[in-house]
């Protein structure tokens, strides 16, 4: 099996794309790839087609994981904001879908789209975020229903809290991003708000850092399981029993009992 890993910092040496070049296989193809860039995607498409074995007719599968995140309510967070974190989470998805699904086509394979844990339940300050994996479950399942007469298989995984292990947010991120937010603020809304429910969000995001799970072999198995299994699974959904519990009840109870128990209780 080829592998062929899209690395954002690949050409400024980021340790990543480092990591996986010491691996040192024939098969292990490292890219540059910024998502973001129409280029850097054709280009990549480009490259694998002219790597791919030559009795191998199409490419088995495509892992949508790149992602940033943010915080922030509604009224605090500018659309140049939303739009940044979209053009990564939402758009660059859709931008290496459209770009590679000739390839999996033909193939019969397999497109994997992460999305969070946060689509089956919410919480203040998470629309920046939320917003675009709500959208990224909205296209994979018309997707999966479009893909259906060709025999390619879309799943979708919506891990629970794995900041811990991921990094997505450390405490220095979310000073830089909380600064830069009051920053852009209208005086009304700083007036209206006020500093202390500000630093209070800002300082919740930061204790934030701390929590979740370290360990990702859940996720990497749900990764693994969707491109691999006979059978995948439309929704994988890896988490610990609290982030279950809670997803459970935003999805099957009353929203006056989930907004008690986690929001205003």
């Amino acid at each position: 099996m080829h592998v062929f890993a899209g690395c954002l910092f690949k050409d400024r040496g980021g340790d990543g794309a480092k990591e996986l070049m010491r691996i040192r296989s024939g098969r292990m193809h490292v890219l540059q790839l910024d998502v973001t860039s129409e280029s850097e995607v054709q280009n990549a498409v480009l490259y694998v087609k002219s790597h791919l074995p030559s009795d191998q007719i199409g490419l088995w599968g495509i892992i949508n994981n790149a992602g940033i995140s943010a915080f922030g309510e509604v009224e605090w967070s500018s659309i140049d904001l939303y739009k940044h974190v979209a053009e990564v989470n939402l758009w660059g998805a859709i931008r290496c879908t459209k770009a590679f699904l000739p390839l999996l086509r033909r193939s019969k394979g397999r497109v994997v789209n992460m999305a969070s844990g946060w689509t089956r339940m919410i919480a203040p300050s998470r629309s920046v975020y939320a917003i675009t994996k709500y959208a990224i479950g909205g296209f994979s399942e018309c997707l999966r229903y479009e893909m259906k007469r060709w025999g390619v298989k879309v799943s979708i995984i919506e891990p629970g809290n794995y900041i811990a292990g991921t990094n997505i947010f450390t405490k220095s991120s979310v000073k830089q991003i909380g600064d830069g937010m009051w920053e852009k603020m209208t005086d009304e809304v700083k007036e209206d708000y006020g500093r202390d429910l500000f630093d209070r969000r800002v300082k919740e995001m930061e204790n934030y850092c701390n929590k979740g799970m370290k360990d990702l072999t859940p996720v990497l198995e749900a990764y693994e399981d969707a491109l691999l299994s006979r059978h995948p699974l439309v929704r994988y959904q890896p988490m610990c029993s609290r982030w279950a519990i809670r997803s459970f009840i935003f999805t099957h109870f009353p929203a006056v009992v989930a907004d008690y128990l986690y929001v205003y209780g």
